[in-house]
């Protein structure tokens, strides 16, 4: 069976978080960006994948166009047994673009979407493929944006209970919240807190000493550079708390000196970054051998989400990560929600176990038009409230738009949306 085409979609669906909200510098981002992998085949079977691409969707996109397709497009399609090998001489070819960030991100859609065809070849969920599934269910964790203010970090934590969720975690970097929400859930239900590395180790390690009380079961990246494990070892030693890293570390390499270091009590790899599920299961054997524990990271609602699941249910314990909000849509029609009892189920189905929905992917889908990027669907009823408004909101945020997009075709958008941001 040959590789006939690889293709990477950006998606788009919008969500609403509520009050609380995720920047980047000085823009509030409010929808999910996606690149999804398509890998064909000449027996017309499809494999998917997920590249990390929150907002670098085209650059992701290009990276799986460009240097990803021509690596695989025309090869034979490998199975469980030779993915390691295929996906080591894909990273080789590739070293001269880097071995973290983009490069990974793209290489991990692939690897996801060649297991995906794997398994489906064989008739097996991706679990069985790899192992023995322990659990059915995975219990899920709120994972919620950053808020702010106590008051409203206790509401949205009491309001994730209510939906079924038995674990909650914060994105605070300051400790009034960390304790409103202890206080909001009680003592029994444990809490994370997820701080993106803004801080030195001496700081770092007095936001810890005064976390203590609250009893988080870690603090995640509170140390920049994110990649200094020396000093993230340090305010683990110091902090009196256990702490978490490793979404942003790419290969299981990265991970051995994370550990290597002593740097964390949980590793985080992430299956759209770091390289993938071949990746990701030399982070586990790592983990294993050196004693740290496991928690994947996943905020994500796409293919990289369903391998999560698999790869979780191969554990008997863990969490899986689901960010809290409200999306406009679903490629796996409800399927992967938080059921009543806060947790989500191991898809059985062959492969990922789910074909994403092809019309939630026409919907959303961001193609070129004049040069810039526009949505296909009415993604707008949402909450934009009109196509026009929605065409305003994406294309004000495009840095593409304002480069790229010919004088005319901003016209016509501008008319269109009765704005004047143009």
């Amino acid at each position: 069976m040959l590789i006939t085409d690889i293709r990477a979609h950006h998606i788009r669906i919008p969500y609403d978080a509520g009050v609380a909200s995720f920047r980047q510098g000085a823009s509030a981002i409010s929808a999910l960006d996606m690149a999804i992998v398509e890998v064909s085949t000449d027996a017309g079977i499809t494999g998917w994948g997920d590249a990390f691409a929150y907002v670098c969707p085209r650059t992701t996109c290009t990276a799986v166009d460009e240097m990803i397709a021509p690596q695989a497009r025309g090869q034979q399609v490998p199975d469980a047994a030779g993915i390691p090998a295929f996906m080591e001489q894909v990273q080789r070819n590739l070293h001269l673009f880097g071995r973290y960030g983009i490069t990974m991100f793209a290489i991990s859609g692939l690897d996801i979407a060649l297991w995906d065809l794997a398994a489906k070849v064989k008739g097996v969920p991706l679990h069985r493929l790899l192992g023995e599934a322990r659990r059915a269910r995975i219990p899920a964790y709120a994972s919620l944006l950053r808020i702010g203010t106590p008051e409203a970090v206790a509401r949205e934590c009491q309001a994730a209970l209510r939906l079924g969720y038995s674990a909650i975690k914060l994105h605070e970097t300051t400790a009034a919240p960390v304790f409103a929400a202890r206080e909001a859930i009680g003592a029994k239900i444990p809490l994370m807190v997820d701080m993106n590395c803004p801080m030195d180790g001496a700081t770092a390690t007095a936001f810890a000493q005064s976390c203590r009380d609250a009893a988080p079961m870690f603090i995640e990246e509170p140390v920049w550079p994110p990649e200094d494990f020396a000093t993230l070892a340090q305010v683990r030693a110091n902090g009196g708390l256990d702490i978490a890293a490793g979404e942003n570390a790419c290969t299981a390499q990265q991970f051995r000196q994370m550990m290597t270091a002593g740097a964390v009590s949980y590793a985080q790899p992430s299956v759209t970054k770091v390289g993938g599920i071949t990746e990701y299961l030399k982070v586990v054997e790592l983990a294993d051998e050196m004693g740290v524990k496991l928690a994947p990271h996943s905020p994500y609602f796409g293919p990289g989400l369903l391998a999560t699941l698999h790869l979780t249910s191969l554990r008997e314990s863990g969490f899986i990560e689901v960010f809290y909000m409200k999306r406009a849509a679903c490629f796996w029609r409800g399927r992967v929600d938080v059921d009543a009892n806060g947790s989500v189920e191991v898809p059985q189905g062959p492969g990922l176990g789910y074909e994403p929905d092809k019309e939630v992917m026409e919907r959303y889908r961001v193609s070129l038009a004049g040069g810039a990027a526009s949505f296909t669907g009415g993604a707008s009823d949402f909450f934009f409230g009109s196509s026009a408004t929605l065409f305003c909101a994406v294309f004000r945020s495009s840095t593409t738009f304002c480069r790229e997009a010919t004088p005319a075709f901003k016209a016509s958008i501008c008319r269109l949306a009765a704005s004047s941001f143009c």
